[in-house]
Formats: structure tokens, sequence, C-alpha cells
């Protein structure tokens, strides 16, 4: 066991004081020293050093994550651009045609291959925008009659802006660096807009509205689509449209840039949040694992250590604060733990000296005695001493193997009234021999507790022959129980000479005895502590009061002593 531990020295007594002149360093300023370099050390973030960080931040990442690669793997804006595209294109194919529908004489059948009644390729040009769109025209046998192919694009303003896609470019070029070995070569097969446009046609002559998606040589994607010419009731040619090579790869880059800007912002501010999160968790918990391990460390090197100081959180409203105070109380239980065994083992040796002194002293004399009633007193002595002793011994073996047997034995749920019973029963009958009055007042109920049974009924049993042991003839002890809400009271009531008003506070400490002069040595003094103990053991509460004739003069002569019990229901 080592001595001194969190009992405050004023002075250095161990290595572990550092003196610097006059000054020095108690283990206790030592010890907040420590836990200022480990904080400092750890800085306000602590990714480095603390593994929960790193796992707090990664995890809080991986949903963002994963969410954005999903939304461009699934890729949702192609296909809503696609359908968007494909009706607008057919919309517009519909409304061109509907122009040269208007546009022909009404009187007399039209070929739009001669250009009748209408200059075709100057309708056509009409509608040439500057985005990429072809337009093209077809006569009644599908042959092509004017396209806008090489015509001069108009002033821009209908363009798509596709504005800064930074982070979209520099993953494209992450990417071709990776697959610059399979990049795919241009086909030459590949189908055209102009291709494309008169594979369809021959469907528009037939009075559908048809509509393709295509990608060229290139890889680009482009669309196209046809509608009927009708004129006088009969289909006289079609209007074929094609969107530019690249359009819907350019809508799909904006929107997937927009996404990944949006990610980008989302990672900052989880990366932000998860530090702040790990500060407030992983930062508290390092203090709580700093705390111990330099109590720890410093017992391994079996030096003289200050009191171990857990960081205080309790005022935290979550399960850090309530593991500071579970980790507080326990380090704070131990060091009692430790002062009581300091404590304990110092009484032990106190008590144990008076008997050996008087031993020691009772066979010093017999050596000089010659007389054989001194010889005989010296020997009773003697006698006396090594019984004191063995009782001193067993009843101090009891009390050190008390609380490793309390939390090791099992409660279980039992009968307090049953229990008292028999012990009234067998006690009432020895009172009875010494002519001291035994009064027992039980319910007639159960009265159902949680606990050991065998110990308490060690309390109840020492009690009671505490207060046998202080009657005398025509006296009387009276053992009652009643059940107070969520208690239960037990109470032993003698007649006896009461209690010394200076021994109250003292009756329960371990080897205190007040007892008559004839019985000096008949008793170690730890039975009241025992009894202490296991109730407390039990969550109840155990005092001692002497019994007054009346409550308003303090000062009357008690007319006795009264122990009470109360144990939890």
């Amino acid at each position: 066991m080592t001595a001194g531990i969190g009992l405050g020295r004023t002075k250095p007594t161990s290595q572990s004081d550092v003196v610097l002149g006059e000054d020095w360093v108690s283990p206790e300023d030592s010890v907040d020293g420590e836990m200022r370099q480990h904080r400092a050390r750890r800085g306000l973030f602590s990714l480095n050093t603390s593994p929960l960080a790193r796992k707090i931040v990664i995890f809080n990442l991986l949903a963002p994550a994963l969410l954005a690669a999903g939304v461009l793997y699934l890729n949702p804006f192609r296909a809503s651009l696609v359908l968007q595209r494909e009706a607008s294109l057919q919309a517009e194919a519909q409304l061109i045609a509907g122009v040269f529908a208007a546009a022909l004489p009404s009187a007399v059948p039209v070929d739009l291959a001669a250009g009748d009644g209408i200059d075709v390729a100057a309708t056509l040009a009409k509608f040439r925008r500057d985005n990429g769109v072809e337009l093209f025209v077809f006569g009644a046998a599908a042959q092509p009659v004017a396209d806008t192919l090489g015509l001069p694009a108009p002033p821009p303003g209908n363009a798509v802006d596709q504005g800064s896609t930074l982070i979209t470019d520099f993953l494209d070029a992450v990417w071709g660096k990776l697959t610059m070995f399979s990049a795919r070569q241009p086909d030459a097969s590949a189908p055209t807009g102009p291709g494309l446009v008169a594979a369809l046609a021959p469907a528009a002559l037939r009075g559908s509205l048809p509509v393709e998606v295509a990608q060229n040589g290139l890889g680009e994607t482009f669309l196209a689509a046809a509608a009927p010419i009708v004129h006088g009731g009969r289909v006289v040619g079609a209007v074929g449209i094609s969107s530019a090579a690249g359009e819907i790869d350019t809508l799909v880059l904006i929107a997937r840039e927009q996404v990944l800007r949006v990610f980008v912002i989302a990672i900052i501010v989880s990366i932000g949040l998860s530090l702040v999160l790990a500060s407030t968790i992983a930062n508290p918990l390092s203090d709580l694992a700093a705390a111990a391990e330099i109590g720890r460390d410093r017992n391994s090197r079996k030096m003289s250590p200050g009191r171990v100081r857990i960081p205080d959180l309790t005022a935290r409203p979550d399960e850090i604060g309530r593991l500071s105070g579970a980790m507080r109380s326990m380090v704070a239980a131990l060091y009692e733990r430790i002062e009581a065994n300091e404590q304990f083992a110092a009484d032990v040796a106190h008590e144990i000296k008076n008997p050996l002194a008087s031993l020691r002293s009772a066979v010093a004399s017999m050596h000089v005695t010659k007389r054989d009633d001194q010889r005989s007193k010296l020997l009773d002595v003697i006698d006396h001493d090594v019984r004191r002793l063995d009782r001193l011994v067993s009843d101090i073996s009891n009390a050190s193997r008390l609380d490793s047997e309390l939390v090791k034995e099992e409660e279980e749920t039992f009968d307090l009234v049953k229990t008292l019973t028999n012990l009234t029963d067998h006690l009432g009958a020895e009172a009875t021999k010494r002519d001291i009055d035994f009064i027992t007042d039980l319910p007639q109920q159960p009265m159902l507790i949680q606990g050991l049974e065998g110990r308490l009924a060690q309390v109840f049993v020492n009690l009671i022959t505490n207060a046998l042991s202080f009657c005398e003839d025509g006296d009387a002890v009276r053992v009652w129980a009643r059940r107070r809400e969520n208690r239960v009271l037990v109470v032993v009531e003698d007649t006896g000479p009461g209690i010394p008003d200076g021994a109250l506070t003292k009756i329960f400490r371990r080897f205190y005895s007040e007892r008559p002069a004839g019985e000096f040595g008949e008793h170690s003094g730890l039975g009241l502590a025992i009894s202490k103990q296991i109730v407390e053991a039990h969550g109840g509460v155990i005092w001692a009061e002497n019994i007054r004739p009346t409550h308003a003069d303090v000062t009357s002569e008690p007319l006795g002593a009264r122990f009470v019990v109360g144990l939890p229901v």
C-alpha cells in the first residue's frame, strides 16, 4: 500500500517533487502541468492524435460523397434533358412545317423540289440560328430540297452559356490522364446530323413525327427530328432539324458542375462541423483518458503520485458529462477506500498494541513473582488478553473481508417479519433467563425486501445482544418494525442506562467501545461499525438515540437507548 496518497502534503517528500531553490512543485501541480502539456500537444482539433476525431470526420464525409457519386453515376440530368430536347425538336419541326404549309399556294398542287409558289431556301434561311441547329427540307420523294448547311450564322443571342466548369474540367483532365491508353478513336462510320435527318425523312413523309438520339464520331450527342409538310390534305414534303453536336453534353456538364459545387460546399461545411463535433467529443474523452493514464503511468513508476484529477465535465447534459461524473465518483471512492484502509491499518495496530503491552507486562512479572496466588492472577490476565487478541483478530478479519463478501453474495427477496420472528424467539429465551422483559411488536403481514438475509440478521442480532448486555434484572428490551412509504423501519429499544451524549456520534466508529468497567476487553468495538457497513451496503441508514421522558427537555436523564435501521423496500 502506498502511503500518503491524496493526503495533501505541505513539503516535498519524494523525487516527484521538483525543488527549485526554496520553491517546490507538488505532485498535484505536476499532474495539472502534465494535463496542460497534453492539451497543448493535442491542439484544438486533434486529427493527428485522435483516431476518434478522424473517424468522425471520415464518417461524416461518406454520406455526401456517396450521394454525389450516386447522382453523377445515375446521371438523371442527361435523360431529362434528352426527353425535353426531343419534345422541343419535334415541336420546332412541326412549327416550321406549318409555316411552309401556310406559305404554299392553296389552289394548285405544289412540288417543293420544283419550288412551286415558294422560295424554299429563302424561307428556310429565316429560321437559321446561332446555336448550331441545322434545318433541312425534303420533297415528296424524300429528296433533299434545301438546308442551312454552310449558311452564315446570325448574330449570337441564343447560345448556351456554359460558364465556369473548373471542377468538372479538372476531374475530366484527371480521368483523361488515367484513361489515355484506352481513349476511343474517332469513328468515321458514326452517324452525322444530315445523315440522321435524311434517314428520318421517309417516316415523316408517312405522316409520323420521328425523333432520334445519336453520337457522332467524336462521341458527342446530338438529336434529329422530322415533321411532314401537309398541303391540301396530302404530304408534299418534310422538314428535318438536327441539334448542335455536344449540346446535350454541354448542358449535362453544367448541371454536373453545379452538383459538384454543392458537393464541395457540403464537404467544407461537413468538415467544419465534424471538427467542431470532434472537439466536443474527442477532446473531452482525450482529457479523461489522459488524466487516467497520468495516474497509471505514475503508479507504474512506483513514484508517490498526487491525487489523480479527472476533468469536471458534469455540466454537460450528455454521456460525456455522465462519464466524467462517474469517473470522478470512482476516483473519489477509490481514494476514500485507500484512506479508510490506511486508517483501518493504523487503528488495528493501535488496538493490538494494548493487549500486547498487557501480555508483555504480565509475562515479565511472571519471572519475578514468587507467590502462587499472584502467579494465578497473572495467568488469568494472560488468558484474558490472549482471548481478547483472538477475538480482536477474528473481528478484524471479518471486517476486512466484509466488502468483498457483500459484493460476491447474491441478494434475494425475503420476508423481514419472518426473519425477525425467528431471531426474537431465540434471543427472547435468553432474555427470560436473565429476568429481562423481551417485547416484540411485529406486523402480521409480510414485509418483503431485497437483500442479504444472513447479513441483515447479523445486524439485528448485534443490536439486540447489545441491548441485552446493557440491561439488568427488571429492565426491558423491545423490538418493533413498521413500514413507512418506501422504507421499512426496524427499532431496537432498551431501558438501560442510555448512551452518553458525547458518544452518540462515535459509537459507529471502528474499535470504539462504551462499556461498563466490568466488561473491559470483552468487545472489539467493531460490531456497530460492521452493522453500519452492512446496512449502508443495502442502501439503508442506521442511527442511535436516547429515549427521553420528554422531547422538550433534552437535558433530562435518558430512559434507555434506541437503535433504528431503515431499509428500502
